[in-house]
């Protein structure tokens, strides 16, 4: 699997992962899922992201988690500008409002609990 680009908001997701990972966290493998799902809840004032950091899912239930495989979706990866792993972009009513490069779970932590809801 490649690296994850994390990010954005809103509603009940169109694929969710299965696994070990959380119902709370979905992801993406067709750029036209990614799309439908993205054009649904841009709009939506939730702060949605993608985290490899399953306990952040968990902990800000508030927060839309989304994992995208860029290997997968690579047109995604490059909508955002993503070229490192792992990308965490937190994205508010459609727009970038921040963005953390890099496995920097406190940073991570701070910048979700600063942009949420």
């Amino acid at each position: 699997m490649g690296g994850i680009l994390s990010s954005f908001l809103g509603g009940a997701a169109s694929e969710s992962e299965t696994g070990s990972e959380s119902d709370r966290v979905s992801k993406f493998s067709s750029s036209a899922r990614w799309q439908l799902y993205f054009n649904e809840i841009k709009e939506s004032s939730k702060l949605m992201m993608a985290p490899v950091f399953q306990g952040l899912a968990e902990k800000f239930t508030d927060v839309e988690f989304v994992k995208i495989d860029v290997d997968e979706v690579p047109d995604v990866a490059r909508e955002f500008g993503v070229q490192a792993m792992p990308t965490f972009v937190l994205v508010k009513r459609g727009r970038e409002v921040d963005r953390v490069v890099g496995a920097k779970k406190d940073e991570l932590e701070r910048k979700i609990s600063h942009h949420r809801p």
